[in-house]
């Protein structure tokens, strides 16, 4: 009897994972490096299913009033991809690190925690190159 039910659990659990969502993203963390106050803080963490079943991405948490997270809050079916906008307020002079979490359905990482950080300075401290190229 012991041996039944080990062989019925045995079966139950490979056929989940034969049908399971996963989610891989290619990268956890996005550093903004040194960008001038009032720069566009908008970031992306693309993502894709890998698993064999839709995933569906149900929250997406943040740390303090200074992000703003959006994401696909459609399925994402299996070999597609995702993505999580992350939006730091960038009026904050000086060096951040800041967390969102992911909640999902996927089976091996319902969470999963994305770091965005970096330093935001007055404009004429910046290199004249960076002035430019992160303004709005």
């Amino acid at each position: 009897m012991k041996t039944l039910f080990a062989l019925l659990l045995l079966m139950t659990l490979s056929s989940m994972s034969l049908f399971a969502q996963k989610i891989e993203f290619e990268a956890l963390e996005i550093n903004y490096g040194d960008i001038a106050k009032g720069a566009n803080g908008v970031r992306v963490f693309r993502f894709k299913n890998t698993g064999t079943a839709p995933l569906i991405i149900s929250d997406v948490q943040k740390t303090c009033g200074c992000t703003s997270p959006s994401f696909t809050n459609t399925p994402v079916m299996p070999g597609e991809t995702g993505e999580i906008q992350v939006k730091y307020d960038t009026q904050r002079l000086g060096a951040f690190s800041k967390f969102v979490t992911v909640h999902s359905n996927a089976l091996e990482q319902q969470m999963v925690q994305l770091k965005i950080f970096g330093n935001i300075k007055e404009s004429e401290n910046l290199p004249e190159c960076q002035k430019t190229l992160f303004k709005n």
